[in-house]
């Protein structure tokens, strides 16, 4: 087993995710099998307590994990099905030593950071290296670590003790490091410094780790003079430092490394000279290249709870601009607070109420995504009446399906009061209820996770259509309420319909409009599943529908014919941008929570 290690240092935030997603795809494309582990120095267990606004979106993988949003950037890069152990916490890591300790594995002994939670870190890595994610049998050739945070904080000093002792363990000519550090351009004097890098280097070497390849963001190619003050000071040769400059999306950060030799770098430290092919990219490449040859718009309206945060919907930004890709068009997302449309800013702030509802009536389609808490509930709920009545493409996933139910039920069934008993336990009137499994004591890990299966309940509608017809399918899941099954037969009877449902028949999983040019909710998260040149299938609906293009989707879905390969570029308020690759993977501008249109660009 081969090991690259990815670090970061001077700032965070600087791309280390797409770095190391970058790098697996590489690498993969050099004929390896390649899998990730993504080390969060944090003493949560998992991601799953923390807010969206703090650590961005929760993603969720196949096996239940709540995990770091980084990991979806591994398996949309490399196209792989991770494990909720590819994601190392601090929290984890303490759990499993106390817990031997409480057994009496360690017979006795003083149990310390060094040498026990310095090698239960490196059993870990070398346990979960070797678990396929690839649906292949056996190990993969390399795994890529990525260490969460910068060079020098102190929660990450277990970890890089650890690795330091690993890259022993395993051998020199098994063990890359990799360092992404900043080379910031002062205007003043428009010239690129290499001193923070020198010192972030330094500072590594110092804790027992020796980086072989160094990958230096900057808005610029480095010039040949920085080159070469990099390569003494930090002891690396020039043919070893790679720049990665400001690039119009993400997917040209694989095509960057490629054209640098990265790859060659990498298999001589890993002595695989001769073991690996030259990379092909030509797929990827056709995508990233044709991303500025899109030009007719598409906008969607993005009504959400954290839109002060475009991490907090990661996955779901990914999953649109995917489709738009099929769809041959350039997404602009406009980010809307949900209570901004509500009545009661309409008082308070009547600018941001007047603007909310001025992009949420431009829009070409409506997505309602998941979330928790009933703050913004209101204007959610407007805004799926909104889209029903107006007969605007509407998507909502999870809370936003819950809430297209409850909209219904008050506007069309008459019952006023229709709610979720997560926002009035005591409603007289639950169309949603708490799930009898679910937890009310412990938040953590109690939730209805992962991979379930859904059973479509009729062919004919537009959700089996996209999924090809098949009679049932595998989706994600992050729920603790769900439609009220007393409810069903009443709504199903006023012309909502539930296409699709667990193997039970008793929970809702999917929910249309049969009427409607496009109305579907989702209790599961398709967004996770969604990947490059395979968009997500109700993704690929809600964009066709956006713009005109259902019909032929359809037939294309029914008849199996896949997606085209393309790319998007997001566009501003409907303005080209030429914004760059930055260090949060895309630039958000201002203004989400008062809900003016932002674009994203991929």
């Amino acid at each position: 087993m081969k090991y690259v290690l990815v670090t970061g240092g001077v700032v965070s935030g600087l791309g280390k995710g797409v770095t190391a997603s970058s790098i697996g795809l590489l690498l993969k494309a050099c004929g390896l099998r390649v899998t990730a582990i993504k080390i969060d120095p944090y003493l949560n267990t998992d991601a799953g307590t923390m807010s969206p606004i703090e650590h961005g979106e929760v993603f969720v993988l196949d096996d239940g994990g709540e995990v770091d949003l980084d990991l979806g950037n591994y398996e949309r890069f490399m196209d792989v099905k991770l494990t909720r152990d590819n994601n190392i916490t601090t929290g984890k890591i303490y759990q499993s030593v106390i817990d031997k300790e409480r057994r009496g594995d360690y017979l006795g002994k003083t149990v310390q950071v060094v040498p026990h939670i310095t090698d239960a870190i490196q059993d870990w890595i070398e346990r979960v290296a070797h678990i396929p994610v690839d649906g292949k049998e056996g190990p993969a050739d390399v795994c890529v670590i990525e260490l969460g945070g910068t060079i020098g904080d102190i929660e990450s000093m277990p970890f890089i003790q650890a690795l330091g002792h690993f890259s022993y363990r395993v051998g020199a000519s098994n063990f890359c490091l990799v360092h992404v550090s900043l080379v910031p351009v002062l205007n003043v004097v428009g010239e690129q410094k290499t001193k923070p890098t020198q010192h972030s280097v330094r500072g590594l070497r110092s804790q027992g780790l020796t980086p072989q390849i160094l990958a230096c963001r900057s808005t610029l190619v480095l010039d040949e003079n920085a080159k070469a003050k990099l390569s003494q000071f930090c002891l690396i040769p020039g043919e070893n430092i790679i720049t990665l400059y400001d690039v119009p999306n993400i997917w040209h950060i694989p095509l960057l490394l490629r054209d640098q030799k990265a790859h060659e770098a990498i298999f001589e430290v890993l002595n695989l000279k001769g073991m690996a092919q030259e990379p092909n990219l030509k797929e990827w490449t056709i995508r990233a290249e044709s991303c500025d040859l899109l030009h007719e718009p598409v906008r969607i309206a993005l009504v959400g709870k954290y839109t002060c945060l475009s991490d907090s919907y990661l996955s779901v930004l990914k999953a649109l601009v995917h489709a738009s890709v099929s769809c041959h068009k350039k997404l602009t997302v406009d980010w809307i607070s949900a209570t901004n449309l509500e009545e009661a800013t309409a008082k308070e702030n009547p600018d941001a109420y007047k603007a909310a509802w001025k992009l949420l009536k431009v829009a070409d389609g409506i997505l309602v995504p998941g979330g928790f808490g009933d703050r913004g509930v209101q204007g959610k709920i407007i805004a799926v009446k909104y889209a029903r009545e107006n007969r605007i493409p509407f998507l909502g996933i999870c809370l936003g399906m819950q809430v297209a139910v409850i909209e219904f039920a008050r506007s069309v069934l008459g019952i006023k009061d229709a709610n979720s008993t997560e926002f009035d336990p005591n409603t007289k009137s639950p169309c949603v209820i708490f799930m009898p499994e679910g937890s009310k004591t412990h938040m953590g890990g109690t939730m209805r996770l992962g991979s379930r299966r859904t059973y479509f309940q009729i062919k004919d509608c537009k959700s089996a259509k996209l999924y090809g017809c098949k009679s049932f399918i595998d989706e994600r899941h992050r729920h603790r309420y769900e439609v009220n099954p007393d409810l069903v037969t009443r709504l199903e009877n006023s012309g909502l319909s539930f296409t699709g449902k667990d193997e039970t028949g008793q929970r809702m999983e999917i929910v249309e409009l049969h009427n409607h040019p496009y109305f579907i909710g989702v209790q599961f998260h398709p967004e996770f599943k969604s990947r490059p040149g395979r968009p997500s299938p109700v993704f690929l609906g809600f964009i066709a529908a956006a713009c005109g293009q259902l019909d032929v989707v359809l037939q294309q879905s029914s008849r199996g014919v896949g997606s085209d390969i393309s790319s998007a570029k997001i566009y501003q308020n409907g303005l080209a941008t030429r914004q760059a690759y930055r260090p949060a993977e895309y630039v958000f501008g201002n203004g989400n929570v008062n809900g003016n249109g932002n674009g994203l660009h991929y």
